[in-house]
């Protein structure tokens, strides 16, 4: 090896130590996290998420780098009273010292989908309801909120427009309070049904740069295994527009990564860096990890007055971060021992129920049944596609254990009454015995294994201390929905009081090959 060769590589090993300590991967939050939203307030940003049919609403997150993010909890502390579900695309704004957020929900009377809005000046603490600010003909969705020359306006995704009129998207000037429309209601771009955008458009973020507003939207079908969402833009001089779309459209695609790449919002740096912060789903598990939650960064292009994404037009799998240095922590593992007198803010329960009763004694948690099909739920979110759940338990003359719930209607578990283990599945409504075995424990360890995020297995620590499966892999088609995916967690089934002894979640762990 010459000198100019030795030279070489000791840059390029360089430039390889760079870029471990200064890159990150997508996706930046793991995890179900469709439909995200992102500002930055001071020197910490905030990101709130979909959280569908579970609750509390909306999860949110915050950061100081962009890259790490801790998880703070929902954003509501009680599910809003006019809501029913279909807790989808919450946007964050921050203005005068209060924090908005304008929120796609289900109302209970009617169950069509319209836009609410709530307030608080402490995000830790929770927001105050207002009610709905945005009730359109059928519906309206994915609301967006901008300051404009003192203003503030938002913008929505209308559906059931009169004489025939295609998906749009409609902005309204708001009230100086932020909590109702002052102004009647205009359309900025409408879907195109003969390109790209042919299944909608939806999603929409506006930011001013230079002379122009530039909008992201997003276009086509969002979710479920025949998506195909993709990221375009426009722009104009004024929010009432004329509203110039991009020739060059979409300007981000899906591969065979990363899939439907959309819906998204745009967030500067303070040293005025943009990074869209968005959702896709990984190309090798589908839809059943859900939509992620991704970053990548933009760049202007001040001599056509547009814009592209810095690492083209799919899903970066790494880039730099937006912090120099910025190491990525990795995902980690849960665990709660119930020692605590309050519910672990990772626990969700689904949000068309009553939220299950519960309490704490002597390090258990002590939860009520009920006489549905599941009975009463208390899930947790995985954030990767291969994890084990492991819980310890009294037995107890109810049916109580864990399993994978897709909703009230269909699950499948593995619960442990009397003497005897029982695996058990739900498809719509109707409860199947799998399989039986005898079981002498009076406290009893049963596990949870997900592989590819697409088949289940469960097992249990039998009377030597050695782990068993019961039964054989399970494929979960049918537990995901369209708008989220399958969560594991703990049940009890029947008007019985389960009490928990411990609960894991792990993603570092050794798995043995499906159909074994």
């Amino acid at each position: 090896m010459n000198n100019n060769s030795i030279i070489l590589f000791f840059l390029l090993l360089s430039q390889i130590s760079f870029s471990q300590e200064s890159t990150y991967r997508n996706p930046i939050i793991a995890g179900d996290f469709p439909d995200p939203t992102v500002i930055r307030v001071g020197d910490t940003y905030y990101a709130a998420g979909t959280s569908a049919e579970w609750a509390p609403p909306y999860r949110l997150y915050e950061s100081k780098d962009l890259v790490n993010w801790t998880f703070l909890g929902g954003l509501f502390n009680n599910v809003p009273e006019w809501t029913h579900g279909s807790f989808w695309a919450p946007e964050l704004f921050y203005r005068n010292g209060t924090f908005y957020v304008y929120y796609t929900a289900r109302r209970k009377r009617d169950r069509k989908s319209f836009i609410g809005v709530a307030t608080t000046d402490d995000i830790r603490k929770g927001f105050t309801d207002h009610g709905v600010i945005v009730e359109w003909t059928n519906e309206a969705i994915d609301a967006f909120a901008i300051e404009i020359d003192g203003k503030p306006y938002l913008t929505w995704k209308a559906y059931g427009l009169d004489n025939d009129r295609n998906i749009e998207i409609l902005g309204a000037e708001l009230t100086s309070d932020g909590l109702a429309l002052a102004g009647e209601a205009f359309t900025l771009v409408e879907a195109e049904t003969n390109t790209w955008e042919a299944g909608g458009i939806e999603g929409q973020c506006i930011v001013k740069h230079g002379d122009y507003l530039y909008m992201f939207y997003a276009g086509n079908n969002c979710c479920g295994v025949n998506c195909n969402y993709m990221t375009g833009v426009a722009r104009a001089k004024s929010i009432k527009g004329p509203w110039e779309k991009y020739k060059g459209n979409p300007i981000l695609t899906g591969d065979e990564h990363w899939r439907c790449t959309g819906h998204g919002t745009l967030v500067a740096t303070p040293n005025n860096r943009y990074f869209y912060l968005y959702h896709a789903y990984r190309g090798t598990t589908g839809i059943y990890t859900g939509r992620q939650g991704m970053m990548d960064e933009i760049v202007w292009d001040d001599a056509t007055g547009w814009l592209h994404f810095r690492y083209g037009t799919t899903a970066s799998l790494q880039a730099e971060t937006p912090v120099k240095g910025t190491q990525q922590s990795s995902v980690g593992n849960f665990e709660d021992n119930f020692d605590s007198d309050q519910l672990n803010h990772e626990w969700m329960w689904d949000a068309t129920l009553p939220k299950p009763e519960y309490s704490f004694s002597d390090s258990k948690l002590a939860l009520k049944g009920k006489d549905t099909p599941v009975g009463s739920f208390l899930g947790l979110r995985p954030r990767r596609s291969d994890y084990l759940m492991i819980a310890t338990l009294d037995v107890v003359g109810a049916p109580a254990g864990i399993c994978l719930y897709g909703t009230r209607n269909n699950a499948i578990g593995l619960s442990v009454r009397n003497s005897s283990l029982e695996l058990w599945q739900i498809s719509d409504g109707t409860r199947k015995l799998l399989l039986t075995k005898p079981f002498k424990l009076a406290t009893v360890t049963i596990f949870l294994e997900v592989t590819f995020a697409q088949y289940c297995r469960f097992g249990y620590v039998n009377e030597e201390g050695a782990s068993a499966y019961i039964g054989d892999p399970i494929h979960v088609q049918g537990l995901p929905q369209w708008d989220r995916s399958a969560m594991p967690g703990i049940n009890i089934k029947g008007l019985n009081i389960g009490r928990f002894n411990s609960v894991k979640l792990e993603y570092d762990f050794r798995m043995p090959k499906i159909g074994m």
